[in-house]
């Protein structure tokens, strides 16, 4: 009776809604329960008007709340077969495992390598547009650097870096053994470093699925579990660990170990260079740090339980990190800043949870501490259209403009500049050996105190335009790649939607016209000239590059609303940071270390003290940090209203 109700109160619905609603949606909308219709509804309205960054805090929360629930029951897609009946006792696995597998109770290779990457919009075939247009002249008219445009203040070096090091944590393709070559179109062939270069196909793998039928494998774990500094796999864990104390290797120098070929040892080492390493050489010295801490507290713990407890807590201050820190100075605004910290703490706060520990669900003690992991019934895995819109090569500079370390501050703790060293001496074995001549302080200060380039057009570094890809050990692949236009081209070989079948398919008005995207004239004649009239042919990572931003973002709210529901699934459907977030999992110690650790400042002054006190004036080190500390605001969070 109830089910017969329903149904005639949405077929009654139905059609006095689409007059309401893009019909672009209208299928979508149809697959909708009631509840959800209506919820669609309030925010489609307020998209409609383009006014959600701009309503008081606590509205914009309520929108963003709204947005991630029909993005958590529409938009996460299954990629390959789910067990069914199987499970195992995580009392049996109470620590991450070197491949990430037994997270998940009921389905014990969710999130570990070799798995497959998941969708949140189905795939878009594109087998016979992969050269349409061709991703050569994409990247030579549209995204290559004519002169750097930088953020400003609001990100630096360090966060370029920063974002590069959580990809080395989280997603990387298995690649074929069939090579693919594409060749610069005379048209844009004088302005090609590389005339043609070679590359390996990713590798199609059949899902034994009825709905999606192939996919691509994700040789790193999507887990946040720290995998850049520990490794994918029994074999790299085994590598960078000393097993004496729990400890990782370290050199004296306090920078990565390196073997006697001069490659570094850390958890991943492909496609790296100098900013990434020194993270992961920071986040090697908090391991280790931890595993004093828990030695002097727990005289009893063995090499291998202190290895398997710090290397939970250290994961923990990393994902913290990201999660408060790193996303809020690039998602610069209040509502934001409430968002991220309720992600982590709840809207009760920190001082509230301190105090009486987790109280209620998500919203109000937060996704970390839950009773339970909740993966939304869908297998955990980080998705294609995530990989997508974490294509950031934008933010990374030219050159490194290195300080003087050993002069007096100037104005706001600036240090004089001394040296330019060229980004592409920064990568690899030969930015590692670079790199011990710099040592940690120098590079770390020469990062903090230099602004990274902006996510926009024409701001593609030139010298990732003829670059050599290195294999998973750090090694030099014989071919140089164009790295641009091998993005443009991977997308569409990966079957992610192009830009405005992305935004339909996240329930965000799409564009029709070129003057919808930007106001830039000349973008708009050279998008044009590119793609002709058809606005569905724009290709998403020009379509992101492009958008005009929300102030504040230093990334495009297309790429936000993918963040906005993957950022909560790397938390809330990880039992390390639910279930077993508790003092019995990480111990007493462990667990006080990841509460009293805020930001990557406070990891920076628990291990080099004076150079943050000498050289960063921010609040926070992913700013610029000659910028001014963040201005007190009286205002309780909640109740402030965007400028």
């Amino acid at each position: 009776m109830v089910a017969t109700v329903m149904a005639s109160l949405k077929a009654l619905f139905l059609p006095l809604l689409h007059k309401f609603i893009h019909t672009d949606f209208h299928e979508a909308v149809a697959r909708m329960t009631l509840i959800d219709r209506l919820l669609f509804l309030i925010i489609h309205s307020i998209d409609k008007l383009g006014i959600w960054h701009r309503l008081p805090v606590f509205l914009g929360l309520i929108y963003l709340a709204i947005r991630r629930h029909l993005h958590e029951e529409y938009n996460l897609l299954n990629v390959g077969k789910t067990p069914v009946g199987v499970r195992f006792n995580p009392a049996d696995f109470p620590f991450r495992t070197a491949d990430g597998k037994f997270n998940d109770p009921f389905n014990e290779g969710a999130g570990s390598a070799g798995t497959f990457f998941g969708r949140n919009i189905l795939p878009v075939e594109q087998k016979s547009k992969l050269l349409r247009p061709d991703p050569m002249v994409v990247a030579t008219k549209l995204l290559a650097r004519r002169e750097l445009i930088n953020t400003g203040k609001q990100f630096n070096v360090v966060a370029a870096s920063w974002i590069q090091f959580m990809i080395h944590d989280w997603i990387d393709h298995l690649e074929d053994t069939q090579q693919i070559e594409l060749n610069a179109p005379k048209e844009v062939a004088s302005l090609c470093p590389l005339k043609s270069f070679k590359f390996y196909k990713t590798k199609e793998v059949p899902t034994g699925f009825y709905e999606i039928k192939n996919g691509h494998l994700n040789t790193r774990t999507p887990w946040w579990d720290g995998s850049a500094i520990y490794g994918n796999n029994a074999e790299k864990l085994k590598k960078v660990r000393t097993f004496k104390d729990g400890k990782l290797k370290i050199s004296e120098d306090g920078l990565l170990l390196q073997d006697q070929d001069g490659y570094a040892i850390s958890g991943d080492v492909r496609n790296s260079w100098a900013g990434v390493s020194t993270l992961q050489a920071l986040f090697v010295q908090e391991h280790n740090a931890v595993c004093d801490a828990l030695r002097k507290e727990y005289q009893d713990l063995d090499d291998e339980e202190l290895y398997h407890h710090a290397r939970l807590v250290t994961s923990a201050v990393i994902a913290k990190i990201h999660t408060i820190d790193w996303t809020v100075e690039l998602l610069k605004t209040d509502t934001l800043r409430a968002g991220m910290r309720a992600n982590w703490y709840g809207v009760l706060g920190k001082r509230f949870k301190d105090t009486f520990g987790h109280v209620g669900g998500a919203a109000l003690g937060g996704l970390v501490g839950l009773k339970k992991p909740n993966n939304q019934g869908v297998p955990y895995s980080l998705t294609e259209e995530f990989v997508s819109v974490y294509r950031m090569h934008s933010l990374l500079p030219d050159y490194l403009d290195l300080r003087d370390v050993n002069a007096k501050p100037g104005p706001n703790k600036s240090p004089p500049s001394t040296d330019k060293v060229d980004m592409s001496d920064l990568i690899g074995r030969k930015g590692e050996a670079a790199l011990s001549n710099i040592g940690f302080t120098r590079q770390m200060v020469s990062m903090g105190h230099q602004a990274c380039g902006a996510l926009e057009l024409w701001n593609y570094p030139l010298w990732l335009r003829d670059v050599i890809p290195q294999d998973i050990d750090g090694q030099d692949i014989p071919e140089h790649v164009d790295l641009p236009a091998l993005e443009v081209y991977r997308d569409r070989e990966r079957s992610v939607a192009r830009y405005n079948d992305f935004r339909r398919g996240l329930l965000l008005i799409p564009i029709s016209k070129w003057e919808d995207l930007t106001d830039d004239k000349e973008a708009i004649t050279v998008l044009h000239d590119v793609y002709g009239n058809d606005v569905e042919e724009l290709d998403l990572l020009v379509g992101l590059m492009a958008e005009k931003k929300i102030k504040g973002f230093a990334i495009s709210e297309t790429a936000f609303i993918i963040f906005l529901v993957m950022a909560t699934r790397r938390l809330e459907a990880d039992r390390f940071f639910t279930s077993n977030f508790n003092e019995e999992t990480y111990t007493k110690k462990g667990l006080e270390w990841v509460n009293t650790t805020e930001n990557l400042k406070d990891v920076l002054d628990r291990h080099y003290p004076k150079m943050t006190k000498t050289w960063m004036n921010s609040t926070s080190a992913f700013t610029v940090w000659d910028a001014p500390p963040d201005a007190h605001n009286p205002i309780p969070i909640y109740l402030r209203v965007p400028h």
